[in-house]
C-alpha cells in the first residue's frame, strides 16, 4: 500500500491534519488508520445495561473516529493559556491565531455559537479576588461547549466530509511499528484485516492520543526518536451538588484554577468541569479503569463534576512516568474489584473508608452508580493525596461548600500524555518524514489544542506538496 500521507489515529489531531490539507487544496493521497470503529459504529453498552462491561478489544469511549472527543463533554478552550505546551513551541500569538481559525472550522460543522465565560465581568472579578486570597490563580478561558451528544454529530459530519473528499480510512487497523530506512520514516506496519501490512508513505503522522501515548513512548525508545519524560497527572474526579457550584457554573461555566499547595508545592489544577454532568468510566489496555466526566447539552444531573490533577515530574534515574501512573490506577482498581473507587471527602479527613450505605444517606448521590465505596487513600501516593486535600480546602475559599463532608472523590483520574517528543517549530522530529501530534506527543492536552496542532501540520504538508 502506498500513500502520500499516512495518519495513525483518527483523533482531533489526525482528523484536522487531513481536513486542513483538503482545505488548502492538497491532492495528496491520504490514509487514516484507526484502531477503533467509525463514529457511527461506536456504541457504549453502559447506557443500556447500566454498568461498564469492559468492552473488548477496546473501549468504545476512548477508541474510534475522533478518539475520546466523541464521548467527551465537548468543550473547546479558546485561549492559548489552556491545553498544553504547544504555545511554547510555536509562539503564543500564533497559537491564539490558530485557535481562532480552528474554532471557525468547528462552527462550520455545527458547533454552538454561544461562548461561555465572556460576560458577568464584575462577578468574575469577585471570584478572582477569592482565588487570590486562597493562593490560587484563576485562568481566563472562554469555552465553546459542544456537549457530549452534539460533539458526536459534529465529528460524524467531519468524518463524512473527509470521506467525500477522498480521504481513505481503514478502521479496526492497528499500527504495530514504523518503517525506518536510514533514519527516514517510510511509513508504518499495521494489522489490516488480520494481516500485517506495509503501508508506505512519504510522510507519516502519528496522532494516537492519550490512548496511544504509552505505545508511542515505546516506539520512541525502540527507534531512538528524540524524546524525554514529561509531566504525568494523577488525581481524582470531584463531584458536588449544583447548588454549591451555582455561581461559578453560571459566570464561568468552567473554573480553571491552579495552585501550588504546601508542603510539596507541586502544580495542582482543576480540569474538565461539567455543570449538571455525569461521572463516567473509561477503560484502557489490560482492563485499566479510569474516571472521567461528561456534560450533555440537554440531559442534566443535579451535580457538577470536575477533575483535580496533581502534576508529577520525575528526574534521573526514573524515566517511566506513564507506567508509574498506571501502577497507581491498577492498585486503585484492585481495591475496587475492577471498578472506580469513590469516597467522601469528610471520611478521608477522618481517616476512614466510605460505606455504600453512607452514600445513600447523603444529599449528594453519585452519578456513576457502579462506582464502589471504599478508601482511595489506600492506593493514592501520599504526596498526591496531600496535594489534593490541601487544594480542595483552598478551593473551598473560592466556592464555599466545595470541601464539605459529603463531597465525593472518585479515583483514579489519570492523564496519559507524559512522553514529550522533541521537535522544532515546524513539528519536525529527529526522524525525517515522521511527525508526532496531539496528546500522545506530549505537547497538547484536550480537543482544541490537539485540533490546532493538526491544522498546523496539515498546512505544512500542503505547502510541501506545492514546493
Amino acid at each position: 500500500m502506498k500513500f502520500d500521507v499516512v495518519i495513525v489515529g483518527a483523533g482531533p489531531a489526525g482528523i484536522f491534519t487531513a481536513l486542513e490539507m483538503i482545505n488548502k487544496g492538497s491532492n495528496n493521497k491520504i490514509l487514516i488508520l484507526e484502531k477503533g470503529a467509525a463514529i457511527e459504529n461506536r456504541r457504549c453498552p453502559k447506557s443500556v445495561v447500566g454498568h461498564c462491561v469492559n468492552c473488548k478489544p477496546y473501549c468504545h469511549i476512548t477508541t474510534g473516529f475522533s478518539g475520546a472527543g466523541a464521548f467527551s463533554d465537548g468543550k473547546l478552550s479558546l485561549s492559548y493559556e489552556v491545553g498544553g505546551d504547544l504555545p511554547q513551541l510555536i509562539g503564543e500569538d500564533y497559537a491564539q491565531e490558530m485557535i481562532n481559525y480552528t474554532d471557525k472550522i468547528y462552527l462550520e460543522f455545527g458547533a454552538d455559537t454561544h461562548v461561555e465565560g465572556l460576560e458577568n465581568t464584575e462577578e468574575v472579578k469577585a471570584i478572582r479576588t477569592r482565588a487570590i486570597q486562597a493562593g490560587l490563580k484563576l485562568v481566563d478561558c472562554p469555552i465553546r461547549h459542544m456537549g457530549t451528544e452534539k460533539a458526536h454529530d459534529i465529528y460524524l459530519a467531519i468524518e463524512k466530509h473527509l470521506q467525500a473528499k477522498g480521504v481513505e480510512m481503514i478502521f479496526g487497523s492497528e499500527c504495530t511499528d514504523l518503517i525506518l530506512e536510514n533514519d527516514i520514516c517510510r511509513g508504518v506496519y499495521a494489522i489490516i484485516n488480520g494481516k500485517e501490512t506495509e503501508v508506505r508513505a512519504n510522510h507519516t503522522v502519528v496522532a494516537t492520543g492519550r490512548r496511544g501515548a504509552d505505545w508511542l513512548e515505546k516506539i520512541c525508545a525502540e527507534h531512538n526518536i528524540a524524546h524525554q519524560p514529561g509531566t504525568v497527572d494523577i488525581g481524582v474526579r470531584v463531584e458536588v451538588r449544583n447548588e454549591i457550584m451555582e455561581v461559578v457554573n453560571r459566570v464561568l461555566y468552567e473554573s480553571k484554577l491552579i495552585g501550588y499547595p504546601r508542603p510539596f508545592k507541586n502544580k495542582v489544577r482543576t480540569f474538565c468541569q461539567n455543570p449538571g454532568g455525569f461521572v463516567s468510566q473509561e477503560n484502557y489496555d489490560a482492563g485499566l479503569a479510569v474516571v472521567n466526566g461528561h456534560s450533555y447539552k440537554e440531559l442534566k444531573s443535579n451535580n457538577t463534576n470536575l477533575a483535580i490533577l496533581c502534576s508529577h515530574n520525575f528526574n534521573s534515574p526514573f524515566n517511566q512516568p506513564i507506567e508509574y501512573a498506571k501502577k497507581v490506577g491498577e492498585l486503585t482498581n484492585m481495591l475496587g474489584a475492577g471498578h472506580i473507587l469513590v469516597q467522601r471527602f469528610g471520611d478521608i479527613l477522618d481517616g476512614k473508608r466510605t460505606w455504600q450505605k453512607e452514600l445513600s444517606q447523603s444529599n449528594l448521590r453519585p452519578t456513576l452508580p457502579d462506582a464502589v465505596a471504599g478508601d482511595i487513600t489506600a492506593a493514592m501516593p501520599y504526596r498526591a493525596m496531600m496535594n489534593i486535600i490541601n487544594f480542595i480546602q483552598a478551593v473551598d475559599h473560592v466556592v464555599p461548600g466545595f470541601a464539605s463532608y459529603e463531597t465525593l472523590l472518585y479515583s483514579p483520574e489519570l492523564k496519559f500524555y507524559s512522553n514529550r517528543v522533541k521537535m522544532d517549530e515546524n513539528l519536525k522530529t529527529s526522524i525525517n518524514g515522521l511527525y508526532c501530534l496531539g496528546d500522545s506527543s506530549g505537547w497538547t492536552r484536550g480537543l482544541m489544542m490537539a485540533s490546532v496542532m493538526g491544522v498546523i501540520m496539515g498546512r505544512k504538508l500542503a505547502d510541501m506538496q506545492e514546493d
